[in-house]
This record gives C-alpha cells, sequence and structure tokens, in this order.
C-alpha cells in the first residue's frame, strides 16, 4: 500500500501567495466585467458617430440606431488638408514635447535626489513656492511673449508644459526609494562619470517611472488646445494643433445649430451637429488610445530590470 504523499508545510509567504481555483476564476470575471464597463462607451460613442441625425432626432442616443450614416466622418474628410496639417502638428509637438519634457523632468528629480548635493534644498523650494504660489496667466504671457519670443511659434506649445513641478518631484521621490545606492558606488569606483553613471545605470532600472511621466506628459501634449489659443494668431493657423482645430468646428456647428434661424434651411439640413460632436471625440481619442499598450509593457518590465549583485 503505496503512503500518502507529505503535504510539504508552507511559509506565510507562499501561503498567502496562492490563490484558490474558485478564487481565481472570479477575479478574472470581475476583471473581465471592468474591462467590458471601460470599453462600452468608447463603443457607444462609435456608434453614435456613425448614426444618422434623423435616427439620434426621433429616438435619442442608442446602441442600435434606426439608420446608419457616415456624414460626420465626410464633413471631417472634406477639410482633411486642413485637419492633416493639424493632426501632423499634434504629433510633432507630443513627440518633441514628451522628449524635453522627460530630459529635464528625469536630469533634475536625479540631481535633486543626490544626498550629497549641496544645493538641492535651495532648488527644492525654487522648484515648490512657484506650485504654490503662481505668478498668473498674465504674468506667464507677458514672460512667454514678451521676453522668450515664443508668440506664433511651435515652442509656445511645447516648452510652457515641458517640466512640471510635480513630475519633478515623483521623479526624485522615485530615485531616492528605490535607486540602489550601490549602482551609484560601483559606477563611481570603476571611473564613470555622472552623466555616464545616469545614462547606463541609473535609467535602465526607472523605466517604470519614466514610462509614467512619459504618459502623463502624452496625455497633456497631446490634448493641449489653450496653448494655441493664447500664443498662435488666427493668421498663421497652419500651426493649429489637432484639438484646437476641432474644437473649433465643434464650436462652429454648435453655433450654428443654436442660431438655425440666421442660416439658410439648405445649410442647416445636412448639419451632422450631434454626430459630429461623437466623430471628433473618436479621432482625438484613438491615437492616443493606440500609444498606451507601448508605455503598458514597461510598467511591468522595467520593475525586474537592474539589480545589485552581491
Amino acid at each position: 500500500m503505496e503512503k500518502k504523499a507529505k503535504r510539504i508545510p508552507q511559509d506565510g509567504f507562499n501561503r498567502f501567495n496562492c490563490i484558490k481555483p474558485t478564487t481565481n476564476a472570479l477575479f478574472t470575471l470581475i476583471f473581465v466585467l471592468l474591462a467590458i464597463i471601460t470599453f462600452l462607451p468608447v463603443v457607444f460613442v462609435f456608434i453614435i458617430s456613425i448614426s444618422s441625425e434623423a435616427s439620434i432626432a426621433q429616438n435619442g442616443y442608442s446602441f442600435f440606431p434606426a439608420e446608419l450614416s457616415l456624414e460626420s466622418y465626410k464633413y471631417l474628410w472634406q477639410s482633411k488638408d486642413y485637419i492633416g496639417r493639424s493632426f501632423v502638428n499634434s504629433v510633432g509637438i507630443t513627440l518633441v514635447g514628451t522628449l524635453i519634457g522627460l530630459v529635464l523632468t528625469s536630469t533634475l528629480g536625479y540631481v535633486l535626489s543626490r544626498p550629497n548635493y549641496y544645493m538641492k534644498g535651495l532648488y527644492t523650494w525654487l522648484l515648490i513656492i512657484p506650485m504654490l504660489f503662481s505668478g498668473g496667466l498674465v504674468a506667464r504671457y507677458m514672460v512667454n511673449t514678451q521676453i522668450y519670443h515664443l508668440k506664433n511659434t511651435y515652442w509656445a506649445m511645447i516648452l510652457p508644459g515641458a517640466c512640471s513641478t510635480f513630475y519633478v518631484i515623483v521623479m526624485r521621490t522615485f530615485f531616492q526609494t528605490t535607486l540602489p545606492d550601490g549602482i551609484i558606488e560601483s559606477g563611481k569606483i570603476d571611473g564613470a562619470s555622472q552623466l555616464r553613471i545616469f545614462t547606463q545605470l541609473v535609467l535602465p532600472i526607472s523605466l517604470p517611472v519614466i514610462a509614467t511621466i512619459g504618459l502623463f506628459l502624452t496625455f497633456n501634449y497631446w490634448n493641449m488646445w489653450y496653448g494655441a489659443m493664447l500664443y498662435i494668431d488666427s493668421n498663421h493657423r497652419e500651426l493649429y494643433p489637432l484639438q484646437y482645430v476641432l474644437i473649433s468646428i465643434e464650436k462652429n456647428i454648435s453655433f450654428m445649430a443654436r442660431n438655425e434661424d440666421y442660416f439658410r434651411e439648405e445649410s442647416m439640413k445636412n448639419l451632422p451637429s450631434e454626430t459630429m460632436r461623437m466623430a471628433i471625440v473618436m479621432v482625438v481619442v484613438l491615437p492616443i488610445a493606440c500609444s498606451y499598450p507601448f508605455f503598458q509593457r514597461y510598467f511591468v518590465g522595467g520593475l525586474t530590470i537592474g539589480a545589485v549583485k552581491g
């Protein structure tokens, strides 16, 4: 008669790390439901964008419209030259702004995290004070236009938002709490400069925070339209980003819809005001949604990169 296999005792960590199949299935079901709930609004917006105006006027917003139409996308396609230029502008502003923001934020955060840097207290206060007591919109506008001469340039939409105090503090905290001192010391023993230590030793193990800040910067630059309204004149429309162009289109459609008595009936009859708003949302959301998986893989993969060997 075979003896029963002895049960190997588990320590505290393994005991709490084990998940029963039933619990695992329950968690999987919960996350699937959350994913569906998150994805449903996007599907709903897309369905509305391909619905006809008559169907929305008759039945309201519905997952199953009575009639489908691509009129809203046709209106956007008719302005493809204008919108295409603004799309390229937004892509360029987002890429350049995110890159500059990551360089400034990571280098400043790393310097302020070093305990032997004797001026870190002064620079920390110089960062925190403007965050608490801002000079205001007028002062910022005068500085950017009269001193730096950024008006009617791409830099007016890039440089003012490139370095955020909050992001610098997040970077500094990450370097202070996560970065092993042994890595810095090993680089110094090998004779590496501070720039080489930062680029070859610090950055590879800082991918989680860099990806997080990079994602936030990408969202900010892609959704940026207020800077264009402040610093770009109407005679420099070739500099407009996508968000500002689409918001202008939506405002014009809303204005015509609210004042339809003053416009010709033929011009208002086929005006897709409701579906146009949803089509604009889809045009804005899809590119930034496609970029998220690029950052997502670094959130998990970056956590296991780098270690201090004994």
